[in-house]
């Protein structure tokens, strides 16, 4: 039994089921805290701790779900390509829209972390929250984070960002296709940009061109910023 409930059927089975069944009652209820994403995370932790399956198994025998990752990425500039003449128009003003939002994601995550009292390793791991994983392990060990803490809270900014950014933003009166991309994209990496990609290919376009820039931008401005941070508050 240990057997059939450690195979890559049952892994692969169970992750597509519990996430389809999320986003049709999402769908169906409208409710942003039917994130499937949110509740597949929870069933399979849930069916790792009742199970005993070890988390290395599951993550190998669930390669071929996490290999599409990359592809669904690179399709976003497919989009992006679609609205390149209006990128080119607002260059200037996206640019420097990313790059105050960045440095603001940085200092501010940090200056909280560091009023609450966390520790410089926390406080290091916290400053790429709100970009893709790959690049925050890479800034994260570059600038002596945790990098499994940094995954973390990661995720948590993705989800969080993907359940109430939108919700937010509507309640600032930020409706425009190009400032809810840019900010969801910036905020909750890919996450955020799923969770209004069936919007229109506006909000995904905006939302991948923001994603990207500002995962270039943390990681050419997180270690200048750390260091200031680091120096100053310590």
């Amino acid at each position: 039994m240990k057997e059939l409930l450690n195979s890559p059927l049952v892994h692969v089975s169970l992750t597509l089921a519990v996430y389809i069944f999320s986003k049709k009652m999402q769908l169906r209820y409208k409710s942003p805290l039917l994130n499937p994403i949110l509740l597949t995370i929870a069933v399979v932790i849930a069916f790792l701790l009742f199970t005993e399956v070890d988390y290395q198994d599951y993550e190998r025998n669930t390669q071929v779900i996490s290999f599409w990752l990359a592809p669904s990425v690179i399709a976003l500039g497919y989009a992006l390509y679609s609205y390149l003449e209006e990128i080119k128009a607002d260059f200037k003003k996206i640019i420097a829209s990313m790059l105050a939002g960045s440095l603001t994601g940085i200092v501010s995550v940090c200056m909280m972390a560091y009023f609450l009292g966390a520790s410089k390793a926390t406080l290091i791991s916290l400053a790429p929250k709100s970009v893709t994983t790959p690049i925050a392990i890479e800034v994260s060990k570059q600038m002596g984070g945790i990098p499994s803490l940094t995954v973390a809270f990661v995720i948590a900014v993705g989800i969080f960002g993907a359940i109430f950014g939108q919700m937010y933003l509507k309640l600032l009166g930020v409706k425009d296709p190009k400032s809810v991309g840019l900010s969801l994209g910036a905020t909750a990496h890919a996450l955020g940009t799923a969770s209004i990609s069936e919007q229109g290919p506006d909000f995904s376009a905006f939302g991948g061109l923001g994603m990207a820039l500002n995962g270039v931008l943390t990681a050419i401005l997180a270690p200048w910023a750390i260091k200031l941070l680091l120096l100053v508050l310590y």
